[in-house]
């Protein structure tokens, strides 16, 4: 007889974990399938490893620069890419560990394979076609396999993988994708990155404060393309003067490959063309969804451009089964995948004044130097709605806080609605903009004016300060600048 539950998870990813736990609390019997690790791309591949990676390169840029703080540091500072490799897979490890932990003390049961829906309320496990990595910390008791399991409810939180375009395949050789830039036995001498959206810049970023010859390919008319043009424009200045050479509005057309290196072919929007030979290339060109063999034709649940439909509490089309994260669409970031999840649970456990998921305010973070950091309309979207709109600006370069850092350039950028004083979008570039952008989405979640930021008192002395002043500028009343 099939063991049965009240919500079965697939996948263990940042939407799933969370998803199982809050079902946990609100007293489901509840269980995951994993094929592969706990705590999904996110914690193993992606969001926390590329950071420890990000934080070895902010630590050698600040080192590099130490005569500009008054300090002499003697010997050489390089990079030792094996040691920088090995904390940041300790770290992913660590947050695997640490989602085991979650699952044992919430009791919910690990089943390890890979799941298959049969039809609504059944699923079948088989043996996984990935090796899979169980946590080497605290495990749950009732870790199962391969069978068949039933439940009321079921969400598909299967996530995504890297994208790949015709004739430029990775080959985890010489064209890499995340996984083998996240994980270098040496550092090349010189990389191509084809697309410079999160995942690209984050590792152009990298690998040039490493020392690395770095080229970035962008087919859009600006780097970060789903960022504001005057955001992008100030970031991509910062990066030129870091060593990294960008092309705009070209695409990679061919791949010649060598023994030990890659051509790449490289056309322009003008017709012109260019080779350009790097070491290793790096392909990030966006994610697809995992969405094959895992039952969903035959359940009749429905697709739209190789992503599952869903209503804003996880809903698709068939009762019983839901999807959440990036295999239901994007914005594909973790944040909004772990909230998808609550709201899809406590909608499925019919707690009152369950609110849908809200895209338009969930904000996007790029971990690069400078980092990017943005939530709601651009200004040229605003524009699109036809809003009537007031924009306001502010430079790190008059603000204390940054200039004492010697993190002067950066800026904020914020658009308020001319007649209702509503924050449309909030827009950052400089030092620790993803940690301050909370502030503006936590703003625009209370709608709040722009009234009610002039009459917020900020620290002094922060880079925070940066965010009211931006507020008066966009009505005439700014102070430092």
């Amino acid at each position: 007889m099939a063991q049965s539950y009240d919500l079965i998870v697939i996948g263990s990813g940042p939407g799933g974990y969370i998803a199982a736990i809050r079902a946990a609390q609100l007293g489901m019997k509840v269980a995951v399938v994993e094929r592969e690790h706990l705590a999904g791309i996110c914690s193993n591949w992606g969001c926390i490893p590329t950071k420890a990676l990000l934080r070895s390169a902010d630590v050698l840029h600040t080192a590099s620069h130490a005569k500009d703080y008054g300090l002499t540091l003697e010997g050489t500072i390089k990079p030792d890419v094996k040691a920088i490799v090995a904390r940041s897979r300790g770290i992913a490890a660590r947050m695997n560990n640490g989602v085991g932990f979650l699952f044992k003390k919430n009791k919910v049961d690990i089943i390890w394979g890979e799941a298959k829906i049969t039809k609504p309320g059944e699923i079948v496990v088989g043996k996984s076609t990935k090796p899979v990595v169980e946590p080497q910390g605290p495990v749950p008791k009732n870790t199962l396999g391969e069978g068949t399991y039933t439940a009321k409810h079921i969400i598909v939180a299967t996530g995504a993988r890297p994208r790949a375009l015709p004739g430029i395949e990775p080959d985890g050789k010489l064209i890499w994708t995340y996984f083998e830039a996240m994980k270098p036995e040496e550092l090349p001498k010189s990389l191509l990155v084809m697309g410079s959206g999160a995942i690209g810049i984050e590792f152009a970023s990298f690998y040039r404060t490493m020392g690395v010859d770095v080229t970035v390919v962008e087919i859009m008319s600006q780097v970060m393309p789903v960022e504001d043009a005057e955001i992008s424009a100030f970031a991509k200045k910062q990066f030129e003067k870091q060593g990294i050479k960008i092309l705009l509005e070209a695409k990679v057309a061919k791949i010649e490959k060598g023994s030990n290196s890659v051509t790449a072919t490289i056309e322009k929007k003008d017709g012109s063309s260019e080779k350009i030979t790097a070491d290793r290339m790096i392909s990030a060109v966006g994610v697809q969804a995992n969405i094959e063999n895992i039952g969903l034709e035959a359940a009749g649940v429905k697709t739209d451009r190789g992503f599952i439909v869903i209503d804003g509490y996880g809903k698709t089309n068939v009762p019983g089964i839901y999807a959440i994260g990036d295999v239901a669409g994007g914005p594909l970031l973790a944040h909004k995948a772990e909230h998808e999840a609550v709201v899809c649970v406590e909608k499925i456990a019919g707690l009152p004044n369950v609110h849908a998921t809200d895209k338009s305010k969930i904000p996007g973070c790029t971990y690069c130097n400078p980092q990017v950091a943005s939530v709601g309309l651009t200004e040229a979207k605003a524009k699109e709605q036809g809003r009537d709109i007031r924009v306001g600006r502010f430079s790190f370069a008059a603000n204390g806080k940054a200039v004492a850092l010697g993190e002067d350039q950066g800026m904020v950028k914020t658009i308020f609605d001319k007649k209702t004083g509503e924050l449309l979008g909030a827009h950052m570039v400089g030092a620790e903009v993803t940690e301050l952008i909370q502030g503006f989405v936590v703003a625009m979640n209370l709608e709040t004016t722009e009234e009610d930021l002039m009459h917020t008192i900020f620290p002094h002395p922060t880079i925070s300060e940066s965010m009211k002043e931006s507020v008066l500028d966009a009505y005439g009343r700014v102070l430092n600048a």
